[in-house]
């Protein structure tokens, strides 16, 4: 029993150690595979409609790489332009600090946040630039991930059926990954489409207020918002951020609030939502999955960290002898029809 448990983790970090020497290739794969699943149900309603299945392939990938080329176009455009006007943001960043420095200095304190050597916004700019691709290896990665997710949806039927004969004496095991399955299509579009609608109202509401780079901040929001917890809060940072520099204190706080209200508004549907499909993972399962793929996969593993985990669940799952990890893990009510995740025995009701 030692020596197979001592040989399962030895292979899980050759796995690892793998994974993240093709990180580039796997994020391709993995980006590929969540189009895949986000576009299975649209690509199944044309076919309903007497599309042919290659016809209403070429069309759903053709949408769906379109949608990401102007999201990655818009981004560059909106990031480019935030850089050009970075001598402006600087004047008003020079004179917020110099009230700060004002205001400490009523109660006392001697500063001068407002002097030549204080934060300098165009010293970041080339840690920003570094971190980005050229546009030129965007619309390669664009185009790698539009004929990878073709050839995906091709494979779809096929897969299905080489599953359902792999299952085939086994139809609780082939029930339960078709459930999941299901969530993982309802969870991306759900959320992509509440990442859409939050950003749009996001962008457009800054837009109104005069907020600066008002376009990134709510494409920001699209992207940041697949991050569970954690990403709308770092979305919104910027935002404050800048309408502290151009209307002070009232613009950061008329920021904040816009974030709260869309919040309430926005996405309290969807935790319904997921709440009514008993879609409930246990909070620190969730933030340890973002933290783990961030780490081996980027900015791709941080976004789709809720979706790649729902699929290594399945995997688990599958396997006899690592189901227990669900279990230790709390999501094992996942994979079972109508039953909620358990209450820890302090907290049930007598």
């Amino acid at each position: 029993m030692i020596e197979r448990s001592a040989l399962f983790i030895a292979l899980v970090l050759i796995i690892i150690i793998g994974i993240k020497m093709i990180e580039f290739v796997f994020n391709l794969l993995l980006i590929s595979l969540i189009l895949t699943l986000m576009t299975i149900p649209a690509m199944d309603w044309l076919k309903k409609r007497g599309v042919p299945a290659n016809i209403a392939v070429m069309v759903v990938t053709g949408i769906a790489c379109l949608f990401v080329l102007v999201l990655v176009l818009l981004t560059f455009y909106s990031f480019q332009v935030l850089l050009s006007d970075l001598p402006l943001y600087q004047a008003d960043l020079n004179q917020r600090l110099a009230d700060i420095t004002a205001l400490l200095g009523r109660f006392g304190f001697d500063a001068n946040l407002g002097s030549s050597s204080s934060i300098k916004l165009m010293d970041i700019a080339p840690t920003l630039l570094s971190s980005m691709i050229s546009i030129s290896e965007a619309l390669m990665y664009v185009f790698f991930i539009g004929v990878t997710t073709f050839f995906m949806l091709l494979e779809v039927p096929h897969i299905t059926h080489r599953i359902e004969k792999m299952y085939a004496t086994q139809t609780e095991k082939f029930r339960q990954m078709s459930r999941m399955s299901g969530y993982i299509i309802d969870f991306i579009i759900v959320r992509t489409e509440t990442n859409l609608v939050h950003g749009v109202l996001f962008g457009g509401i800054l837009s109104i207020m005069g907020v600066h780079a008002a376009l990134l901040w709510g494409i920001l929001t699209f992207f940041l918002g697949y991050i569970p917890y954690l990403g709308l809060v770092a979305a919104a940072l910027p935002a404050i951020f800048f309408a502290y520099l151009q209307f002070g204190l009232w613009g950061a706080v008329a920021v904040i609030v816009v974030v709260v209200v869309l919040n309430l508004v926005v996405e309290n549907p969807v935790f319904s939502y997921l709440a009514s499909r008993k879609f409930e993972m246990p909070a620190l399962v969730v933030i340890l999955s973002v933290i783990f793929w961030g780490w081996l996969l980027g900015i791709a593993g941080l976004l789709f960290a809720v979706p790649i985990t729902l699929l290594a669940l399945i995997v688990i799952q599958s396997c006899d002898d690592l189901r227990w990890l669900n279990e230790l893990l709390g999501v094992n009510h996942l994979f079972e029809e109508g039953k909620k995740k358990p209450e820890p025995e302090n907290f049930r009701s007598s």
